[in-house]
This record gives structure tokens, C-alpha cells and sequence, in this order.
């Protein structure tokens, strides 16, 4: 999936000796969560909107320099590492270096999540399956495995969580009727989280629905 057609420029890129007052107009005027900051033309951080409150609009980014974050991807960063960088970070607006160290544009999280929507992953039909195993015991070979043993073919998987050192993973596949997917999977100590209909979610609304007769017979 090639996200390098999103690159944004027409946003400021501030030099360290410029004015606070500019960034704090900046981040007052957006909805934005950091900008970029140079110094002779060299990255050397982001200003956070986090700080905005702290920026005294009559100093200079200089006197400020300590509040700079270092966080950036380069411009043949691929789309998951981006995505999760802008997990990490908590940010809606990502720094582009090239190979200079020099800032060549921006990602914005909207477009970027944009281009993710419109993967296979969520516009082709199919069921969606969600394991959990041991991060030493679990492999991406094992799950295709799995799913293609049953007759259907995997659209998409990637992991979703870990979590002292187990490992969930989201699965979607070319099929809605997931039962033998699932049988297979727990035949291979596979942990299932979600799966379709008439498994996991069934069952979870089975249990509400006897809890609600019985608090509505009491």
C-alpha cells in the first residue's frame, strides 16, 4: 500500500530561533499535535500542542529546546510502521525526513487511517477471528495454515495486542461460517477472543440475555 502520494507541504516547518508566538499561533489555528522544528536547516524535533499552555509568546523555540520530542519516519517507511508510530507518539501529524535529516513533509493520521480503510482487510466480505497464544508458541505460518486447511483463504491478519508476553491477533477470512476455523484453532491451543455468530458472540449474548430474564423475574 503506497501512502507517499498523502505527503502534506504546505504546513510550517519553524526554525529554532524562530518566535514562539508563530508556533503558538499555529497550534490555535489547528487541530494538529505537533510541528516540526529545524536548525540550519537539520531536524531537530517536534513541539508538542500538549506544551502549548507552558510557551510564552515573547521567547524564541530555543529557550524551549528541552521540550522538543525526536520522534519522525522516513519518507520509505512503510504504512504499519507509520501507523504505529503514530500509536506511540500520540499524535495526529507525523514528521517526513529525507536523507539529509531535512523535514520534506508531514502524514496526517486522517489520511493515512483513510488509505487503511480502504485495504482489502475492510472492504472485502468475510468473518472475522480473533486468537490469543503464547508469544514463543503462536506463528503467522501456523494461522494461515490453520484457516486454509479449512477451505477459505486468509484476506488480512495482524496482531492486535500482547500482553504479558501473549499474543492476540486479528484475523479476517473469506468465509462467515467460521466454526471449523475455530474448532481448528483451539485444537491447536489457540485462545478465541471473537468469533462469529454462533460461537464466541452467541454465547457471550446468551449469558446477558439470562442474566436480564432473570433480574426481570425477580
Amino acid at each position: 500500500m503506497q501512502i507517499q502520494t498523502h505527503v502534506l507541504t504546505t504546513l510550517p516547518v519553524f526554525k529554532i530561533e524562530d518566535s514562539l508566538k508563530k508556533v503558538i499561533s499555529f497550534f490555535k489555528g489547528s487541530t494538529f499535535s505537533h510541528i516540526a522544528v529545524v536548525e540550519k536547516g537539520r531536524f531537530v524535533g517536534v513541539l508538542s500542542e500538549n506544551d502549548l499552555e507552558n510557551f510564552k509568546e515573547h521567547k524564541k523555540i530555543e529557550d524551549y529546546r528541552y521540550n522538543l520530542e525526536s520522534f519522525f519516519v522516513r519518507k520509505d517507511t512503510n504504512w504499519l510502521d507509520v501507523l504505529e508510530k503514530f500509536a506511540r507518539n500520540e499524535a495526529n501529524l507525523l514528521t517526513i525526513l529525507g536523507d539529509n535529516e531535512e523535514v520534506i513533509g508531514y502524514y496526517d493520521l486522517t489520511d493515512i487511517v483513510a488509505v487503511f480503510i480502504d485495504t482489502p482487510f475492510f472492504t472485502e466480505p468475510g468473518g472475522i477471528v480473533v486468537v490469543a497464544k503464547g508469544m514463543k508458541d503462536y506463528s503467522f505460518s501456523e494461522i494461515a495454515q490453520i484457516v486454509e486447511s479449512n477451505n477459505t483463504k486468509i484476506i488480512g491478519a495482524f496482531i492486535t495486542g500482547i500482553h504479558n508476553d501473549v499474543v492476540q491477533v486479528t484475523v479476517k477470512i473469506g468465509s462467515t461460517n467460521l466454526n471449523d476455523v475455530l474448532q481448528t484453532f483451539r485444537r491447536y491451543n489457540y485462545h478465541i477472543l471473537f468469533g462469529n455468530n454462533d460461537d464466541q458472540f452467541l454465547e457471550d449474548l446468551k449469558q446477558r440475555s439470562d442474566y436480564l430474564d432473570k433480574y426481570l423475574n425477580v
